[in-house]
């Protein structure tokens, strides 16, 4: 069983103008309304996340010259704070914090933290370690990456992807993003789920300007939204198809796209049920894979197929999230 959502740079200008066009075309051909038409997806993406500050993951001991270990931040920081300065230096990344720490000639410095929804001053008294360099005891982060699947594209070239957030793996707070990249990816192996343990999906993501499929504005507990730029390396169905209004949505057979095979398919799905008021905005719908190649490819719902569109009578009613 399986829990879904329920959904209320390069290249050529000139290519890169008429793919926009044919999708365009896609749209108004049809007579639809932009606002409640989307071009599903299926297709994997990679994806890399820069934090907004630089977050925090914990604190440890340093061992000092003296022999003697100490927690300069413990207590007075936690774990999910993002550093946003230290006095009067702003930081944005970790290699600017790594500077900051580096030229720190006094026994005190204030990390200036956002905290939640606040920003929060707090003095540290560094130490200085075994070979004489000031260290705070800080173990921090400044970025993720990882696999998924885009859900839809809209007609001003929008997409969602995923269905869910992407938290940090250590604190597992939904993390807050300064800005992100969505990357060209290819499936190289499937490792399937069995009973009590996931499987998924197996990419290659080069992290270079050729591969850059467009920019992630957002990552929300529903998904990460951004715009795609790179059309003609996304679409292979320009289609629109219309978006369900709640009250469409049925249990009964419905679909799943993704490209566990390399390509973009069509496999079967029983939708079992339903709750509308779900206290996790991405856990509103249970499915089951009935379709027997999806079966035998994957062993159901794996890992990376995170964000395939779920399609019932013609009409995008959510994208998959949990398995």
């Amino acid at each position: 069983m399986f829990l879904i959502l329920i959904l209320t740079v390069g290249g050529c200008y000139f290519l890169l103008q008429y793919q926009r066009s044919q999708f365009d075309l896609a749209v108004t051909s049809n007579n639809v309304d932009s606002e409640t038409y989307v071009i599903p997806g299926g297709m994997p993406i990679g994806i890399y996340l820069e934090t907004e500050g630089v977050l925090i993951l914990g604190t440890e001991e340093i061992k000092s010259q003296d022999g003697s270990s100490t927690a300069p931040a413990k207590n007075l920081v936690k774990s999910g704070d993002y550093i946003v300065g230290i006095d009067d230096v702003q930081i944005t990344e970790k290699e600017e914090l790594v500077e900051a720490v580096k030229r720190l000639d006094s026994e005190s410095v204030v990390l200036h933290l956002r905290r939640n929804e606040e920003y929060v001053d707090v003095k540290v008294a560094p130490t200085l370690d075994e070979e004489g360099d000031y260290k705070l005891g800080i173990w921090v982060r400044d970025n993720a990456h990882g696999l998924g699947t885009i859900t839809f594209i809209k007609e001003d070239y929008s997409f969602g992807a995923l269905g869910h957030g992407i938290h940090d793996v250590d604190t597992n707070e939904l993390l807050e993003i300064s800005e992100g990249t969505l990357y060209e990816t290819s499936i190289r192996n499937i490792v399937k789920g069995e009973n009590g343990v996931p499987g998924g999906m197996e990419g290659v993501i080069i992290y270079n300007n050729y591969n850059i499929l467009g920019n992630i504005t957002k990552n929300t507990n529903t998904g990460v939204y951004g715009t795609i730029e790179r059309l003609d390396r996304v679409i292979q169905n320009k289609n629109a198809i219309p978006v369900a209004k709640k009250d469409e949505l049925k249990t009964g057979s419905a679909t799943i796209l993704c490209a566990v095979s390399g390509q973009i398919e069509e496999y079967n799905i029983e939708i079992t049920g339903i709750d509308f008021y779900s206290k996790e905005a991405n856990k509103g719908i249970k499915l089951q894979v009935t379709d027997e190649n999806l079966l035998e490819q994957t062993g159901g719902i794996v890992q990376g197929m995170s964000g395939s569109p779920i399609i019932q009578n013609g009409k995008l009613v959510g994208a998959v999230t949990h398995v």
